[in-house]
């Protein structure tokens, strides 16, 4: 059974004992757009405590708010299979809000009969639609005029602007992310309620922001994403290191296309959908140290240091974001790491080799033909490392260490400093294909004392 199918079942029998319920927001939005929506929510005038009674397993995760989770199984899996089920559909009762206090969720709530009512209070008009799932055939009940504006491509709140923004800060952002997606237009009133509480983004929690933005950047429309944050103002409040990158000149004979933001905003456009969160904050953040360390020089415009410094903003922005270790130390890698491509045709074979095991390789590899096709277009560089790749077996990119500190002290060295130069020394002899067995190794320690003591 489909996850529709299983969202249909929950409001048919929820119908069946009396109460009304109808598949709504976003995934009514993607339905009707012919795409297949990621989740399925319900609305309906049953109680949590009766939505609760009707499933046998629920999730009051949101019960202050009306919001019950009721497990599904997942599309692939059929309903009496074993397993814990890892989707849910949202069942939410018809509701109108009070006041707003934290700029995120309402203080109280008020239970409602009345689905228009339920619909009023939402974010915006595309995502208000209701959907009765007629055996007949579906049904949309549309309150707000949210097809008309599927039908315009505009983005536009339900009601007053000001006040939807007012009451959850988080929409400042769905706006733009919502516009970049579905290549739509926002409304100019909303457009400029966005504009005026832009500041007021700084209310909303971190982590929110930085899914968001996250969103923006994998969803397939990234560019577009941040020439709206761009346009609305909301940039320089959540990313003011990259606001900065706009009007930055750059040498045109290595980036003929234009500035920093110009060359950001066409590597961002090649980002495909669904790509990797990090290879995604990795193009964003790439350049980000070139802004600080501008200078024109008696030759050209340079960014001497751009690499340590846009580390160092990275990591950053990274801690106010809140990402994971992992994550930040993904993005901290391809930032550090974008510039080392020029250098790996004369690289030593121990070095280029060392270069390309660094961990998600495929990430590095990824951002250097956007950084190449977003500036002068040369995939030379880039072709020969897939070449080497290809060539070269995953043994000899990392061999298995002939030599231990065990090894060492068994020839009579003392532990200390020493040790680590000593086997570094030995690998890469090792991955430059002079040594390829512990004789060798051992032999090679034995010359390279020798001449250590000699110096």
């Amino acid at each position: 059974m489909s996850l529709r199918e299983q969202a249909v079942d929950i409001v048919r029998t929820l119908r069946g004992r009396g109460h009304q319920a109808y598949l709504v927001g976003g995934c009514v939005r993607d339905l009707l757009l012919q795409r297949e929506p990621a989740d399925y929510d319900v609305a309906t005038d049953a109680t949590p405590e009766e939505v609760m009674q009707l499933f046998p397993r629920t999730w009051a995760v949101g019960a202050q708010f009306g919001v019950v989770l009721v497990p599904v199984k997942p599309a692939s899996q059929a309903p009496d299979a074993p397993g814990k089920a890892n989707q849910t559909v949202e069942v939410a009762t018809f509701r109108s809000d009070g006041l707003y206090r934290d700029g995120r969720h309402p203080h109280e709530v008020r239970y409602t009969k009345h689905p228009e009512e339920d619909v009023r209070r939402r974010d915006f008009t595309i995502n208000g639609l209701l959907l009765d799932p007629q055996p007949a055939g579906d049904r949309v009940l549309d309150f707000v005029g949210g097809r008309q504006d599927l039908l315009d491509k505009v983005i536009r709140t339900i009601g007053d602007p000001r006040m939807r923004f007012g009451e959850d800060k988080l929409r400042l952002l769905r706006a733009v992310r919502f516009a970049a997606r579905f290549d739509y237009t926002i409304e100019p009133g909303t457009l400029e309620a966005i504009r005026e509480a832009a500041p007021q983004i700084q209310a909303v929690s971190r982590e929110r922001v930085r899914e968001e933005l996250t969103k923006m950047l994998t969803e397939g429309r990234a560019r577009r994403a941040f020439e709206w944050l761009d346009l609305t103002g909301l940039l320089a409040h959540v990313l003011p290191e990259v606001e900065k990158m706009k009007g930055v000149a750059q040498p045109p004979q290595f980036h003929p296309e234009g500035d920093v933001w110009v060359h950001t905003l066409l590597l961002l456009e090649q980002l495909p959908p669904a790509c990797s969160r990090t290879l995604a904050w990795g193009a964003l953040l790439h350049d980000v140290g070139k802004p600080p360390v501008f200078r024109i020089a008696p030759d050209r415009i340079r960014f001497d240091g751009h690499v340590e410094v846009g580390e160092a903003m990275a990591r950053d922005i990274c801690r106010r974001l809140r990402m994971s270790n992992d994550d930040a130390s993904q993005i901290l890698a391809l930032v550090a790491n974008h510039m080392r491509f020029a250098d790996a045709p004369r690289m030593k074979q121990s070095t280029l080799k060392r270069f390309l095991r660094l961990p998600q390789f495929d990430e590095h590899l990824a951002l250097h033909r956007l950084d190449c096709l977003a500036s002068h277009g040369n995939l030379g560089i880039y072709d020969y490392l897939r070449r080497r790749l290809a060539e070269t077996p995953p043994e000899q990119i990392r061999p298995l260490p002939l030599l231990t500190g065990d090894d060492l002290i068994a020839l009579g060295l003392k532990p200390g400093p020493l040790f680590r130069d000593l086997l570094a020394a030995v690998e890469d002899a090792q991955l430059e294909g002079q040594i390829a067995s512990k004789p060798e190794a051992l032999e090679f320690v034995r010359q390279w004392t020798i001449k250590k003591e000699t110096q």
